[in-house]
């Protein structure tokens, strides 16, 4: 079997492949990457019934990978580059052969993989690191589950200016309840749910709006978002939305946090 680790700032995920196919997935947290990266080897172990002669080879990859220099238990450990991961990752499980993947955890990365190239386009800080903060500071709330719990109650219209607000017509091909202006109609009685949702959607439409700028002018007009947040439930709404209004596709796969896990262990 071969393990792909994808080792982050605050959570480590972990795959396992044997003769090219997936045979389990899971993540784990802990207070250092370390920790996180053995808990989660011990806890996959435990889980599917792993013993240690069973694994050929461990890849690893994500902020973390620096860690583990020294490799695991004796076992061959490779480092596979981030962005490598999360294009061969992304495209595996869209089951696409050529994509742009964003991977939106902590911060943002836009990484164009196509004919067999994989290649950094660039990224962005606007992510999950901003949203868990922003969701603390304004709503007490400290979990990507418990922000997307709280959202559900929430209102975009007490928090963002909308089309609809400032004109009875319709522009182009702009539907009424585009985003003209992120927190541009912020009301003096927002609750905390407005502000959790209102943070939500200015992510997802900055980088979607990211995405879909990578592809002007370029053939590829699948788009895969992977990472922490696609996990998130109002993602499909808000690309959903922008795919209306843009030549693109978007795509949110299964188990999209696991997309790096996945494409380092597809690195072997």
């Amino acid at each position: 079997m071969v393990l792909g680790i994808d080792i982050g700032g605050s959570t480590t995920k972990i795959v396992g492949f044997r003769h090219g196919e997936c045979v389990g997935m899971l993540q784990v947290e802990a207070g250092d990457q370390i920790t996180s990266a053995f808990g989660a080897f011990g806890k996959f172990s435990a889980e599917y019934g792993l013993r240690m002669g069973d694994v050929e080879k461990i890849m690893i990859t994500g902020v973390g990978a620096p860690f583990l220099e020294k490799g695991m238990y004796d076992i061959p450990t490779t480092r596979v580059s981030e962005f490598i991961a999360i294009g061969r990752g992304g495209l595996k499980l869209a089951a696409l052969p050529r994509a742009l993947i964003i991977s939106v955890g902590t911060g943002t990365a836009l990484v164009r993989a196509a004919d067999g190239e994989i290649t950094h386009l660039g990224g962005s800080g606007v992510g999950g690191g901003m949203l868990l903060n922003l969701a603390e500071r304004f709503a007490g709330v400290h979990s990507f589950a418990g922000i997307t719990e709280i959202a559900k109650d929430g209102d975009l219209g007490a928090i963002d200016l909308q089309l609809s607000h400032i004109s009875r017509e319709k522009i182009g091909n702009l539907p009424p309840d585009i985003t003209v202006s992120n927190f541009g109609n912020l009301r003096d009685n927002a609750k905390p749910a407005d502000f959790v949702l209102g943070f939500i959607n200015m992510i997802f439409e900055s980088v979607g709006m990211m995405a879909v700028f990578a592809t002007l002018n370029t053939d590829i007009k699948d788009i895969v978002l992977i990472g922490a947040l696609s996990a998130t439930e109002h993602a499909p709404t808000v690309f959903a939305n922008l795919q209306k209004m843009h030549p693109v596709r978007f795509h949110i796969p299964k188990n999209a946090i696991f997309a790096t896990a996945v494409g380092a262990a597809l690195s072997v």
